[in-house]
C-alpha cells in the first residue's frame, strides 16, 4: 500500500468514525505492525487493517457512551 493510499484510508476512517485524523492514524499504523508481523500473503492486510480499526474505533465508543 502505497502512503497516498494509506492516507486516504485514513482520513475516511477519521470521517466515517467522526475520530481526529491523528488518533486514527497511530491505531492504524499499529494495527498494520501487527498484521504485517505474521502475514504470510500480504495482499489482504491493508483490508483486514482498514476493518480492524473501524471496529476498535466503534467498540470504544459504544463504551464510552
Amino acid at each position: 500500500m502505497t502512503p497516498t493510499d494509506a492516507s486516504e484510508v485514513v482520513q475516511t476512517i477519521a470521517t466515517e468514525t467522526n475520530t481526529s485524523s491523528e488518533t486514527v492514524s497511530k491505531l492504524y499504523a499499529d494495527t498494520w505492525a501487527e498484521f504485517a508481523e505474521n502475514a504470510r500473503i500480504h495482499d489482504f492486510v491493508p483490508l483486514f487493517v482498514a476493518k480492524r480499526v473501524r471496529a476498535t474505533i466503534k467498540a470504544g465508543q459504544k463504551q464510552a457512551h
